[in-house]
Parts: structure tokens; C-alpha cells; sequence
């Protein structure tokens, strides 16, 4: 059964040192891939954007600065980690969003209680769409080779 946590949280994207703008970003997590988040934003103008990235990654995050890829999260200040900064990048493209900390352990406290953190192998229908999904990339590949 497919069940997820979703949550929407006001952030202020970070255009510059000089210009912020309060958007909503809906955050969720679902059960068939149990070790992901995923954060959705639409900017004015623009086709909605959505970004997967670890749930572990947000839960370091949130305390201590974490991640080397695309995905950078940390406390704002680590004195005071009353709020967090998300980094987003691909290439030039770079996104930069800071969250009050709470909003963001709350939706982390509801996904532990779906899924307790350490437990997202013990999800039966994980293996079988990872089985599912490698077995469509290799037909893709083969068929484009």
C-alpha cells in the first residue's frame, strides 16, 4: 500500500544578498521510495520544479551543514538553528531557500513514524520497483545500442 507525508512550508528563495520572495514549497514523502524526500516549488512564470534528494540528508541538515552534490543543506547559523538553508544546483542553475527548522522536523517526525528511520529496506514493493525500474533502464539501453 502506497501511503506518504506531505507538507507545505513557506521558505523565502534567496535570489541575492539584497532580494528574497516567500514562496510555498510542498515537501513529500512516500513509501515506494522510502530513502527519498522530495521538495516542489513553483516560481511565478515558471512550470513547477521538484527535487528528490536523501531524507537522511535533510535530517543531518538540519543540525550540522551536510551534502557535496547538488543538494547542500545546513542551519543557517549554527550558534542559532532556528533556521535552514537549502542549496539546489544543476550546472549554472542554482537555487537557494531558507526554512524555518521546525516546519522541517515536524515533516521529518511524520515520515519516522511511517517509515522509522534505518527501516526503509524492510519495505517489500522498494525491492521489487528498484527490480522494476534497473530493468527498464537496461531494456532502454539495449534497445538504443
Amino acid at each position: 500500500m502506497r501511503e506518504s507525508v506531505q507538507a507545505e512550508v513557506m521558505m523565502s528563495f534567496l535570489v541575492s544578498e539584497e532580494l528574497s520572495f516567500r514562496i510555498p514549497v510542498e515537501l513529500r514523502y512516500e513509501t515506494c521510495d522510502p530513502y527519498a524526500v522530495r521538495l516542489t516549488f513553483h516560481l511565478p512564470g515558471d512550470a513547477p520544479v521538484t527535487w528528490a534528494f536523501g531524507r537522511e540528508l535533510l535530517i543531518d541538515g538540519v543540525g550540522t551543514p551536510c551534502g557535496d552534490g547538488d543538494v547542500r543543506i545546513s542551519p543557517a547559523d549554527t550558534d542559532f538553528p532556528s533556521e535552514v538553508l537549502i542549496r539546489l544546483q544543476v550546472g549554472g542553475d542554482r537555487a537557494l531557500f531558507r526554512s524555518s527548522t521546525a516546519p522541517l522536523v515536524a515533516f521529518l517526525d511524520r515520515t519516522d513514524k511511517l517509515v522509522p528511520l534505518g527501516q526503509e529496506g524492510a519495505l517489500a514493493d522498494f525491492d521489487a520497483h528498484l527490480d522494476e525500474a534497473l530493468d527498464r533502464i537496461l531494456a532502454e539501453e539495449q534497445s538504443a545500442g
